[in-house]
């Protein structure tokens, strides 16, 4: 943990040196941050510099969850102490969110902020982005989690022998993302965007977050809808597997398009599109205008990134419902995205078709395959077991904030849209045009506990919670 402490304060210089440039007061919360938190290195390293590192599996689970629930808590510490002066609770939330790549927010007036502060909010969403990239790819599948072992391979063998490959996967998966990331700073820089909110737009794009630098999300460039394709091509980008882009590279050309997630994300986004695009039509909105924002606005919240164009609760009942359901779908496994991933709905329907063949034909034997691939015991294990917790936790989540006086549709949106991930809610308080600021404070901490327990797949979590696991 102490080595992403360090790579934490490390990428907390850039908006230290820019509010240095800048001479702005917030550069003295920037670098008393950077001390606590080399500080907090020196005493782990310290301490632990005689222990080998040898991690076992169970080990793993602590490191995980531990790591993004430190690493959310230093984050927080320039909102602390810089110019916004968060209370502790309201800082949390917004760490947590961010480095979870939620995207929900407690910060009003965002565009009033300094430059230090909104490049430091693109960046958390940017590191934890990548965090969740290498989660998919290397750790999930090898703590068997949720059936992501359908996308075992060798990367997730922690064996020394195999950790070399390890190492060579994280480095093809950082150098797409960074690629990605310039390829969409200089796309929204020529598009007309500052070279901060291109920077800034660029990283939580890529990171399917959603942080903007404007109150309005991503509304303050609703006239300019080239930068709005651009945001939906971007976003998109980030919900695919990004393994397959490094097979991709490596010359396997047809491995993106073949995947049966990736069919499944674009068949599902395609019709939907068209029926609220329609939808819209209907209701007297311009066609290129409607598809725009439609396409925008869904691509948005599929993939959890959670920027908002419109106030697309305001489409009508149609538009609200669908919007809802969408909430929980999310973008590919190995992808930046949350929410359930498409690839559980997938293996959901292929379970149901086999159950309905054996109503019929008691007796018969059916395989069951996805991608190429059987779908063993453990799998469909982990999707089913996985599911389960999803929508339980949303659950007990929304019976929470109903207890603490939230109204139905905030609670049960607000629940939904932090376990999957998603960032805004429905309706006018935490809807797209509004935010989490007003919540009671203990609100705002089940809410972290769902957005933690949702981008760690649930099970990571509620296994540390039984007391089979520590008596090991």
């Amino acid at each position: 943990m102490s080595v992403l402490w360090l790579i934490l304060a490390l990428f907390m210089t850039l908006p230290w040196l820019v509010l240095l440039i800048e001479g702005e007061p917030d550069a003295l919360a920037f670098g008393l941050s950077i001390l606590i938190v080399l500080s907090a290195v020196m005493v782990s390293w310290l301490v632990t510099l005689r222990v080998p590192v040898v991690l076992k599996p169970w080990q793993m689970f602590v490191l995980t969850t531990l790591s993004w629930v430190t690493i959310s808590g230093f984050a927080s510490l320039p909102l602390v102490l810089g110019a916004p002066q968060l209370t502790f609770t309201n800082a949390v939330f917004e760490s947590v969110s961010a480095i979870t790549t939620t995207g929900s927010t407690v910060l009003v007036g965002i565009e009033f902020l300094s430059d230090g502060l909104k490049l430091w909010r693109g960046i958390m969403q940017w590191l934890g982005g990548i965090g969740i990239i290498v989660m998919g790819i290397a750790i999930l599948p090898f703590l068997k989690v949720g059936g992501m072992r359908l996308f075992h391979t060798e990367s997730s063998d922690w064996s020394d022998k195999v950790m070399p490959r390890t190492g060579g996967i994280a480095k093809a998966t950082l150098s797409i993302y960074c690629g990605f990331t310039l390829m969409a700073m200089l796309a929204y820089w020529l598009g007309g965007m500052t070279p901060l909110d291109a920077a800034v737009h660029a990283m939580t794009s890529l990171a399917t977050g959603g942080f903007a630098n404007s109150d309005a999300s991503f509304g303050a460039y609703a006239s300019q809808p080239h930068l709005l394709w651009l945001g939906s091509l971007f976003m998109l980008s980030g919900a695919l597997p990004f393994v397959l882009y490094i097979r991709f590279l490596r010359g396997s050309r047809q491995s993106l398009w073949r995947d049966q997630q990736v069919q499944g994300l674009m068949s599902l986004l395609f019709l939907v599109i068209l029926g609220l695009t329609a939808w819209r039509v209907w209701q007297d909105t311009p066609g290129f205008e409607a598809l725009t924002h439609v396409t925008f606005n869904v691509i948005s919240v599929v993939t959890t990134t959670g920027f908002a164009s419109e106030d697309y609760s305001t489409w009508g009942p149609l538009a609200f419902v669908a919007f809802f359901y969408l909430t929980f779908v999310g973008g590919c496994s190995g992808s930046t995205s949350g929410g359930m991933k498409i690839f559980r709905f997938q293996v959901a329907m292929i379970l149901l078709r086999n159950q309905l063949r054996f109503l019929i034909h008691a007796n018969g034997v059916f395989a069951s395959r996805y991608n190429h691939q059987p779908l063993t015991d453990d799998v469909t294990r982990g999707v089913v077991a996985f599911s389960f917790f999803f929508f339980l936790t949303i659950a007990g989540l929304a019976l929470g904030l109903a207890l603490l006086g939230l109204d139905f549709t905030t609670a049960l949106s607000g629940a939904a849209t932090a376990v999957a991930n998603v960032g805004p809610g429905l309706g006018d308080i935490i809807g797209p045009a509004g935010n989490f600021a007003s919540l009671p404070a203990s609100a705002k901490w089940l809410l972290c506990l769902g957005m933690l327990m949702g981008r760690l797949e649930i099970l990571t979590v509620l296994v540390l919670l039984t007391p089979m696991f520590w008596r090991r």
